[in-house]
């Protein structure tokens, strides 16, 4: 019966694994954009009026650091629905603190389902042995 338990377990933990793994990258750059609108970003369309050539020099996907004026720009570029999202010092900061804000919530949220996998598996082990 602990046999069967553990095979069941081991065949959801891979099947949420898998799907996780299917959709990590349309998620990733949902969540990326989400906390960029969130800490102020603003999502401007990319348009040849709008210097579509500087935004062709950006790596898409990624939050980069440019000086305008001397002042600092933040650009993140989605290419596949022509989007930039365009932040200054301030909205970087408030996204910086809420991918370190989430990446704790994603790790305390990690840690209480390896602890109650782990009761489970002591629970039943003192149970069927």
């Amino acid at each position: 019966m602990k046999r069967l338990f553990t095979r069941v377990k081991l065949i959801g933990s891979l099947g949420f694994l898998f799907t996780g793994l299917c959709s990590c990258a349309s998620t990733a750059v949902q969540n990326t954009e989400s906390l960029l609108s969130a800490a102020g970003f603003r999502p401007e369309s990319l348009s040849p009026q709008a210097g579509l050539a500087t935004y062709n020099q950006v790596t898409p996907y990624e939050v980069e650091r440019d000086t305008v004026n001397g002042h600092s720009v933040y650009l993140y570029v989605d290419k596949e629905k022509g989007v930039v999202y365009v932040g200054r010092d301030q909205a970087y900061q408030r996204y910086d603190q809420l991918l370190r804000q989430q990446a704790a919530a994603e790790n305390a949220a990690e840690t209480a389902y390896a602890n109650y996998l782990k009761n489970i598996d002591q629970n039943h082990s003192l149970n069927y042995e």
